[in-house]
């Protein structure tokens, strides 16, 4: 039989390798870092920009939606005795449509919607993260115009920005848990971030918004999976008064909550990928194996010494296979 190749370094040159690796990684983590910051800056300032121009642009057009709404209530109070069925058609019409709008009567008043500068932001960071829960868009063209260039150059640059957090993330859960085993610190990972982003955020909703923890925790996946269905959004309540941290705070958390579950996401595919190629590899040995014992038996003549050399050589091709199975 041919000698089997070696399966690893030497002890001393795989040292040294593995020590020049972390080298390298350190100090890419050192450069990445500022980096990293430098992008954050950049991704508030854009989602500022985006924020402005969406109050800029459907800020009026709402307010003189607003308008008409109070104009038309006041009409129909006036000419009551005379209304028509095609005139009432037409007023309920007006009102769904200003309610899809975020429009809603409040006595002699009407609220202005979602198109203020932190509902702007919200709709902003609900944009780029492609959550898109449907209940609010633009309605002018030049917003829909803006929001596609919006979109077009935002949404890479959340990509980016979300796989630099999970890094970071990642980065920080192995400094603090640096003597746990591989086992415990991504238990450790799943553990904290599961509580942070999943577990907690519920009971903030189920305070502010007067949902269930059940529909809390159903809202938190929806958001952070970037489903957005759309059936529970925050902040869209007539009835409520919302404080002004409220959608600020909903938005950090989606960012840092989306990168935590790319990262879980991410260790789900490598470990599928990671069982997958040890099958692959294993039945690769095998049949590799398989082929040598066979050409040996063709090619040899059995004498004692070689019977028993046969033997031997058979004996640790299944203690091979055995292995590779096992792995």
């Amino acid at each position: 039989l041919r000698p089997l190749p070696a399966l690893a370094r030497s002890p001393g040159r795989r040292g040294a390798m593995c020590r020049a690796q972390g080298d390298a990684v350190a100090g890419w983590r050192g450069r990445r870092l500022p980096g990293t910051v430098l992008l954050l800056l950049a991704y508030v300032g854009y989602l500022l920009l985006g924020s402005t121009a969406f109050w800029a642009l459907e800020g009026p057009a709402e307010r003189q939606s607003a308008q008409q709404l109070l104009q038309g209530k006041w009409e129909l109070l006036g000419n009551y005795t005379c209304l028509k069925g095609p005139a009432l058609e037409g007023l309920i019409q007006g009102i769904i449509k200003a309610y899809k709008s975020g429009h809603t009567l409040q006595g002699n008043s009407t609220s202005l919607g979602r198109w203020d500068l932190v509902g702007s932001f919200f709709f902003s960071i609900s944009a780029i993260t492609t959550i898109g829960y449907g209940n609010l868009s633009p309605n002018t063209v030049s917003a829909q115009i803006f929001c596609i260039f919006f979109a077009l150059f935002g949404i890479p640059m959340n990509l980016i920005l979300l796989s630099r957090i999970g890094q970071l993330m990642l980065s920080g859960v192995q400094c603090c848990a640096k003597r746990l085993g591989e086992k415990l610190r991504w238990t450790c990972a799943l553990v904290t971030g599961f509580l942070l982003f999943l577990l907690l955020p519920p009971f903030l909703f189920s305070v502010i918004e007067g949902w269930t923890y059940a529909e809390g925790f159903y809202y938190s996946f929806v958001t952070l999976s970037t489903i957005g269905f759309g059936d529970y959004v925050i902040g869209i309540n007539p009835d409520l008064t919302y404080p002004s941290w409220y959608k600020i705070l909903v938005s950090v958390w989606i960012l840092f909550g989306m990168a935590w579950l790319a990262l879980v996401i991410n260790l789900c595919i490598s470990l599928l990928e990671n069982s997958s190629d040890l099958c692959q590899c294993g039945k690769k040995k095998s049949k590799e194996l398989d082929q040598e014992l066979m050409d040996c038996n063709k090619n040899s003549s059995p004498s004692p010494v070689d019977v028993e050399n046969g033997n031997s050589t058979v004996n640790q091709v299944i203690e091979i296979k055995c292995c590779i199975f096992i792995l």
